[in-house]
């Protein structure tokens, strides 16, 4: 899914997968027995996202809690995304599917789902299952497998803490970054030297590297990294983007001032957990506070101490967010 940019300077930059602030969607759940969908919090808050001028939209990721998700919730995930970008004239919208499965077969036969479904590409975790027979070369293998048979492009999703630390090391991604349909990596993992030296062997056009946090899209971009994929833009898209801009626009010491405040907020994300990340987005967008959670046996949000020291560490940025609406 090749995307171009226009630089500061007019001239226009190639990408394998499309910069800037991609968001990882929560999924809404009713709190009923069977805790289904909520569509009406769901639709409600894909119109939040595309309207504030998000450059893609992940479905099924980690926040979005692709573990939890059948196949058929995932497919109705992406046709009620696409709708609304359709509805808000975004048709374009890049929309990235996610999905947890247990073999190259299982792997495949999503993206052919995900394909139907409409979506532009695919993350893909390591199966990790059996992870103590997923050395280097089973690793490699699986994702060249895998970008041969899959009908959209691959982005590489390194996350060792979900798939039992395995990772997916700057040897890995010299070789399955050369494959034509594997576009890009997440690299949850923090790996900012993994991004230097993906630029030293990439161009953007062929391969790219996201930060998996925007705590750190600074110097992700800083070395030849293309943007971010972060659950906190959640709740602060616009200040998310405008970190983006600053800096790609050379507004340098602005983009750390705002990056010093963002990581803070970053940090409540990540130790408050999907279901912290839920009740205080819920919370600031005014959700019922009953589509929440997340689905069992996830832990309910529920300690005061906790709710308010979420609170605090996100508060920082309201201001920021406010002044870019």
């Amino acid at each position: 899914m090749p995307s171009n940019e226009t630089l500061s300077n007019g001239s226009a930059a190639s990408y394998a997968f499309p910069p800037g602030i991609h968001v990882p969607s929560l999924t809404w759940f009713k709190n009923d027995a069977r805790q289904e969908i909520d569509w009406d919090v769901q639709d409600k808050h894909f119109d939040f996202l595309i309207s504030s001028g998000l450059q893609g939209i992940v479905i099924a990721g980690t926040n979005g809690e692709a573990a939890t998700l059948s196949a058929a919730e995932k497919a109705r995930l992406v046709q009620r995304c696409r709708k609304a970008a359709q509805k808000l004239g975004r048709g374009d919208l890049p929309t990235t599917i996610g999905g947890v499965a247990g073999s190259t077969r299982d792997t495949i036969q999503q993206t052919i789902e995900a394909k139907d479904a409409g979506a532009t590409a695919y993350l893909a975790l390591i199966p990790s299952y059996f992870h103590f027979a997923m050395d280097q070369a089973a690793i490699v293998a699986y994702f060249q497998e895998l970008a041969d048979a899959s009908p959209i492009p691959i982005i590489i999703y390194n996350f060792p803490g979900v798939v039992a630390g395995l990772d997916v090391n700057s040897d890995m991604l010299d070789i399955i970054g050369k494959h034509k349909n594997i576009a890009a990596v997440k690299l949850t993992c923090g790996g900012i030297a993994k991004v230097s030296r993906i630029s030293a062997s990439f161009k953007k056009s062929e391969f790219c590297a996201l930060a998996g946090q925007s705590d750190w899209l600074i110097p992700a971009l800083s070395v030849g990294g293309t943007g971010c994929i972060t659950g906190v833009a959640n709740l602060f898209p616009k200040t998310c983007i405008e970190l983006y801009k600053l800096y790609k626009s050379g507004k340098v010491a602005e983009a750390q001032a705002l990056q010093i405040k963002l990581s803070v907020a970053e940090w409540g994300f990540a130790k408050g957990g999907i279901n912290g990340t839920k009740w205080v987005v819920a919370k600031k967008l005014g959700y019922p506070e009953a589509s929440c959670d997340c689905r069992r046996p996830y832990p309910r949000y529920t300690n005061e101490e906790k709710r308010e020291w979420i609170l605090k560490k996100v508060a920082g940025l309201d201001s920021d967010e406010a002044a870019l609406a």
